[in-house]
């Protein structure tokens, strides 16, 4: 079978590899000059199925407006005349119960967990390295409520067989020395260790290569246009190389992917939410994380990358605007220099990319159901990096008419069918 995989992110590359892996013949289009330009090029590096959590949460709505008073919010809504963005966060509003937040929690942490699995199978399979370092994530808390909070997630960790250890003050810097300055600001946190870490980037480039090797086509710096409708199944792609067909479709273009299927009558609530990352230089290594760590109280990780230190987070709702907001930058510097401090931030690299947000926090993932041959793989928020292999081999089997290895129902589109 020929697949048509549009995009060439780490979702997209992955679902290739698996695909072609299968015995498919698998083409893959992409405007950019290379794999993972996008939303994989500069993320913040984590590998994290036990920090999958929505962002629809009890609460959210109170600390939303809480957070918009403060200078370094973690998150902003920029005024705009947006009804896609409108529909997306009324939808988000309904699922911040404690009902939702159980079933989204639960499935986004099956999905994740499947997924760096199927990692690390991936790395023993092909001796891929890409900075990655297996060494566990913390998330610090600064709050008492933040503590008291983590007990809940506790619950579902144990409900779904992920490790997880609460540490207080001195454990926490007993894995990460480089804390020691801000051993003030703490009041516990959640150890995660079967989270890793590396750098998504390096790691979808080294991937293509070798899904080249296995006879994947990549065209890039092609531009797609539209999706050509039959009546049950898809008939071909437009680009600006021209028409391109196939006998199936896996539509991987993260926040870009409800514009193409708009056109086809299909509304996808996937909605590009902004984020931003500083690369910067490691200066001292006494002062830098030994893995990663995630700032509850800003929303801000930060992970050792080789001789780099990754800072990303906040979130922006500005529709696809990929403007560099100095205050954004200001957020990020403030987190890693309270808690850190070991890089030279003087001459960090600053980037933003869109991450494609669903409301309920689980991504897209299986048959589009209206049209036969076309896949979704998308919708995977803050966590791409983290879902990315188990995501692309779920879809590889589903296309293969394989079983899958996890139960998948409830990752399609049709949960939004109501």
């Amino acid at each position: 079978m020929k697949v048509i995989v549009l995009g060439a992110g780490v979702i997209g590359v992955t679902s290739a590899w698996y695909l072609a892996k299968l015995g498919h013949e698998v083409e893959v289009i992409d405007r950019q000059p290379a794999a993972a330009m996008e939303t994989s090029f500069a993320n913040a590096g984590q590998v994290s199925p036990g920090y999958s959590t929505p962002w629809a949460m009890p609460g959210l709505p109170r600390k939303a407006l809480g957070w918009m008073l403060k200078k370094h919010s973690p998150l902003v809504i920029r005024p705009r005349v947006d009804f896609a963005m409108f529909r997306w966060m009324t939808q988000l509003l309904l699922n911040c119960n404690e009902h939702a937040y159980d079933i989204n929690k639960t499935r986004m942490l099956r999905i994740a967990e499947y997924s760096r699995d199927c990692l690390t199978a991936l790395r023993d399979e092909t001796g891929i390295t890409y900075n990655d370092r297996q060494r566990g994530l913390i998330q610090l808390f600064r709050t008492d409520e933040q503590v008291a909070h983590a007990q809940d997630d506790m619950r579902l960790l144990a409900e779904s067989g992920v490790p997880h250890d609460l540490l207080d003050v001195e454990r926490i810097i007993a894995r990460e020395p480089g804390l020691a300055q801000a051993r003030h600001l703490l009041k516990g946190g959640l150890f995660l260790p079967g989270d890793e870490s590396g750098d998504a980037h390096m790691f979808t480039q080294r991937l293509a290569q070798k899904a080249e090797e296995l006879g994947v086509t990549f065209r890039y710096e092609t531009s797609i246009e539209a999706l050509e409708p039959g009546a049950t199944e898809i008939l071909g792609v437009r680009t600006t190389a021209g028409r391109i067909t196939g006998d199936a479709y896996v539509l991987a273009l993260g926040s870009y992917s409800p514009l193409l299927l708009r056109p086809l009558g299909i509304r996808m609530p996937v909605y590009p939410v902004k984020g931003y990352s500083l690369t910067v230089p490691l200066t001292d290594e006494s002062r830098a994380p030994v893995s990663t760590v995630n700032d509850e109280t800003y929303k801000v990780a930060i992970t050792r990358l080789g001789e780099r230190i990754r800072i990303g987070g906040t979130a922006e709702l500005t529709g696809y605007d990929l403007r560099l907001s100095p205050d954004r930058r200001q957020t990020l510097e403030l987190s890693f220099s309270e808690l850190f401090g070991g890089g030279d931030l003087s001459r960090a690299t600053y980037w933003t990319g869109l991450r494609p947000n669903t409301p309920d926090g689980t991504p897209i993932v299986g048959p589009s159901g209206r049209f036969g041959n076309l896949w979704l793989n998308t919708g995977h928020g803050t966590l791409g990096w983290t879902m990315a292999c188990g995501s692309g081999r779920l879809l590889a089997d589903l296309i293969a008419g394989r079983r899958p290895n996890i139960p998948h129902l409830d990752l399609s589109i049709d949960r939004y069918a109501s």
